[in-house]
């Protein structure tokens, strides 16, 4: 059974004329970014809860699907969040070897609320400025980067999407939140 989600038809240039009822930390994205003269697309819509569901969205804002998963250690010591092509599988062998961790999970809702202040289905790279304490290394296949001239994202809730170019984020945003990146490189398909 597909199920039918409700998209507003209109690709909006920067943030809502109205902010009524948008939750406080996504207009703090919308603030952040124009404190920092990044432009961007948006496009609001129904809460997508799979990335199948983002594929609509991506078409119509004219970007590639990625997935963003946030990642732990099996101590829970260490988090990650990690960009890679929605095309790719994620295997976490592939990626525990290169930034040589014990074997990787999915960090809990918990986690997500308390570092990024972010819900299930709302994980983005935007989360990032929530992480004063910067205990979450941003990981990045470099596909992302070296194919992409736009990054899809969410302002840290899964109902409007935003399409920023990558050398923004890469270059304003980030250092802007006193964040770095690893550029990693996924498989197509896992390695024995």
């Amino acid at each position: 059974m597909n199920t039918i989600y409700h998209m507003d038809p209109t690709l909006y240039e920067g943030r809502p004329l109205d902010c009524t009822g948008r939750l406080e930390k996504e207009i703090r994205v919308y603030d952040l970014l124009d404190q920092l003269q990044i432009p961007y697309a948006r496009l609001d819509h129904d809460a997508m809860p799979t990335i199948e569901a983002c594929h609509e969205v991506d078409q119509r804002l004219g970007i590639a699907v990625c997935k963003n998963l946030f990642l732990t250690n099996s101590q829970k010591t260490k988090f990650y969040l990690l960009l890679m092509p929605g095309t790719k599988k994620f295997h976490t062998k592939d990626l525990s070897r290169q930034i040589g961790s014990s074997r990787l999970s999915f960090a809990g809702p918990e986690y997500m609320e308390q570092l990024l202040d972010i819900t299930p289905g709302s994980v983005s790279i935007l989360g990032l400025m929530n992480d004063v304490g910067n205990q979450v290394q941003l990981l990045i296949d470099k596909e992302v980067i070296q194919g992409h001239p736009y990054i899809g994202c969410h302002p840290c809730i899964n109902t409007s999407s935003l399409r920023i170019q990558t050398a923004h984020i890469l270059e304003r945003f980030l250092p802007a939140v006193h964040h770095s990146y690893t550029l990693v490189e996924l498989p197509e398909e896992s390695s024995a």
